[in-house]
C-alpha cells in the first residue's frame, strides 16, 4: 500500500487530482482508513491511473473517460481509440502548423522590402507543355494548396508511362476563370505530338510573351511576399498582368528552405 502522497509521486500527478478522481469515481483508493480518512493505493492501480491520464491528455473529457472505464474497454479497443485520437491530433497539429506558416508569410509581406532591381522584365519564348488541369475555389491556402500538391504528384506518376520526355522543369500555371474558380495546371515542357500516347496528359501551347519575373528563394508556401512585390512593381510601372501567371520550379531539393522558384507574371501589350 502507498499513502496518497507516495502514490501521487509515483504516478506523477497531484494529490488534489487524485482526490478529484476519487470524487468522480474514476479511481477509488484501495483502502480508506475509517478513523483518519487517509487514502491508500496499490501499485497495481498505477495502470488505471496511466489510462485515465493518457485519455485526458488526448483530449477526452473526464466524463468520457468515466464512460470508457464503465464500458471496460479491452486493451485492443482502447488502443484503437487512442490511435484514432492520435491521428486526429496529428491532423490538427499539421493544420495549425500550416496556418502558422501562412501567418509568418503575411508578416513577411508587411516587412519585405524586395529591391526593384531583383525584378527582371524579359521575353518568355513560345512553349509547348504537357500537364494536368484542376480547379480551386480561390487563391487562399486552404483552397489552393490541396489542389496544387496532388496535381503535381499525379503528373509525376503519369509521366513515366507517357510517350513524353520533359525538356524542362515543372511549371505551375494559374488563371482566374471566374469569381469562384481558379484554373490550376501542373505542366512540364516537352516536344510532343498532340495525337501521341500521353497517358491522359493534355497539351498546352503558350505563345511568346513579355513577363515581369522574380526569383523566390525558400519554401513555396512562403511565396506571398514575392508575388506581392511583383504586384507593387506592376502598379508602380503602370503595367497590367496577363494570364496565366507561372511558377517555374528551378531547384527543389529535399529541404524546402533551399527551393528556388522563378515567378513569371505575363504582361499585357496595351
Amino acid at each position: 500500500m502507498f499513502a496518497i502522497g507516495e502514490f501521487a509521486r509515483h504516478g506523477r500527478v497531484s494529490i488534489r487530482m487524485l482526490r478529484h478522481y476519487d470524487a468522480l469515481g474514476l479511481l477509488r483508493p484501495a483502502y480508506v482508513d475509517p478513523v483518519t480518512g487517509y487514502r491508500s493505493y496499490t501499485a497495481g492501480q498505477l495502470a488505471d491511473l496511466n489510462r485515465i491520464v493518457a485519455l485526458k491528455d488526448l483530449g477526452f473529457s473526464l466524463d468520457q473517460v468515466g464512460k470508457m472505464i464503465v464500458d471496460n474497454l479491452s486493451p485492443a479497443e482502447l488502443r484503437a481509440m487512442l490511435t484514432m485520437r492520435r491521428a486526429q491530433l496529428e491532423t490538427m497539429l499539421a493544420e495549425s502548423s500550416a496556418r502558422l506558416t501562412q501567418v509568418e508569410s503575411r508578416l513577411r509581406g508587411l516587412e519585405a522590402d524586395i529591391p526593384i532591381a531583383d525584378i527582371v522584365v524579359k521575353e518568355l519564348p513560345a512553349v509547348r507543355l504537357v500537364g494536368l488541369t484542376a480547379t480551386a475555389a480561390s487563391f487562399t491556402p486552404d483552397d489552393i494548396t490541396p489542389v496544387v500538391h496532388p496535381l503535381c504528384a499525379e503528373l509525376g506518376r503519369r509521366l513515366p508511362d507517357a510517350d513524353v520526355r520533359p525538356s524542362g522543369r515543372l511549371t505551375c500555371l494559374y488563371a482566374q476563370e471566374s469569381e469562384d474558380e481558379i484554373v490550376v495546371r501542373a505542366t512540364v515542357p516537352a516536344a510532343v505530338d498532340a495525337g501521341g500516347n500521353l497517358n491522359g496528359l493534355e497539351v498546352i501551347d503558350l505563345p511568346t510573351t513579355q513577363a515581369a519575373t522574380l526569383v523566390h528563394r525558400g519554401p513555396i508556401d512562403q511565396v506571398l511576399p514575392s508575388w506581392q512585390a511583383l504586384a507593387r512593381w506592376l502598379d508602380d510601372n503602370g503595367r497590367r498582368p496577363a494570364e496565366p501567371a507561372r511558377e517555374l520550379y528551378l531547384d527543389t531539393p529535399e529541404d524546402p528552405e533551399q527551393w528556388v522558384t522563378e515567378l513569371q507574371q505575363p504582361l499585357t501589350t496595351d
